[in-house]
């Protein structure tokens, strides 16, 4: 039943990632363990642990986000096991100022989850942009050899 799983899952996130387009806290929240641990774009560095810190870190957002911006998956891939699975996407995040700069910009999004009771719940999320403000070549592309 893995591609099921995997199916229920991208669902899940997908609702999710609705749901936090349209700022409805109630249904962001929907599907997250009392437990979470989410690694977010701006502090605190050590992240935010539990569902109420969890619960407190998406106001600021939700007000930046009536500016216009846009918070969309481009991209999902879910692994599934029997009681652990995996997630991760990109995302169209950004005023509509941002994306016009830099229209391949995209969120990172990466998600954790446990199967409890029979149902998935998101246990861990990771959202990160790339480090923009150096531009260096990645490592081993072999830029700076002679």
């Amino acid at each position: 039943m893995v591609n099921g799983d995997e199916d229920e899952i991208r669902n899940l996130i997908e609702q999710w990632a609705a749901a936090v387009h349209a700022g409805d806290l109630d249904a962001v929240l929907a599907h997250h363990s009392d437990d979470i641990v989410m690694f977010d774009v701006p502090p605190p560095f050590e992240g935010v642990r539990g569902i109420d810190a969890y619960r407190a870190a998406w106001p600021p957002f939700f007000a930046w986000q009536r500016q216009g911006a846009s918070f969309a998956i481009d991209s999902l891939d879910v692994t599934a096991g029997g009681d652990v699975a995996f997630a991760h996407a990109l995302l169209r995040c950004g005023t509509p100022r941002e994306l016009a700069e830099r229209p391949d910009l995209r969120l990172r999004l990466t998600v954790g989850l446990r199967k409890r009771d029979g149902r998935w719940v998101v246990t861990h999320e990771h959202h990160s942009f790339p480090d923009t403000s150096v531009d260096a070549a990645p490592p081993g592309n072999g830029a700076g050899k002679a």
